[in-house]
């Protein structure tokens, strides 16, 4: 009996295609935890699944922003971090919703940084997920150029 072999570039596009689904995936599920224990879903150590720790943690880091403005910024990274985690794990406007990924993880391990030293956002991997964001954006804009170019 014969085995069909599977070529070495079809073999590549899968191993490709898995390897993007794990990053979307891992990187979405990432902020959906976040939310997840900001609004008490996740059990832990005291603070977590409390959002007003969220918001003073949010002053913490912005401490440079009046505190009036601080609500808005908690809220408006929890919109923005449950809204890239979904569409990350469904691959949906994937360049652009990576590359807001990057953005938004790049902006929080450098506000990290300068509240807190870099060994903060180190820990957390933060600049890591940054830029496993930057990758899966570059992906999908070559994927695109490609079908391009093919369409045509």
């Amino acid at each position: 009996m014969r085995q069909l072999q599977v070529s070495a570039p079809n073999r590549f596009r899968r191993l490709e295609w898995w390897g993007l689904l794990y990053a979307r995936v891992s990187l979405g599920t990432a902020f959906l935890s976040a939310i997840a224990s900001r609004f008490g879903l996740w059990q832990g150590e005291p603070g977590l699944g409390q959002f007003a720790g969220f918001i003073k943690r949010t002053a913490e880091l912005n401490w440079f922003v009046p505190m009036t403005v601080i609500p808005l910024i908690a809220w408006t990274a929890t919109a923005a971090e449950t809204l890239l985690g979904l569409l990350l794990i469904a691959g949906v406007w994937l360049r652009w919703v990576s590359l807001a990924s990057a953005i938004l993880l790049a902006l929080f391990g450098t506000t990290m940084a300068i509240a807190d030293g870099i060994k903060s956002p180190m820990d957390y991997s933060v600049f890591s997920a940054s830029g496993a964001a930057v990758l899966l954006a570059l992906w999908a804009l070559r994927h695109h150029q490609e079908q391009t170019i093919v369409g045509e």
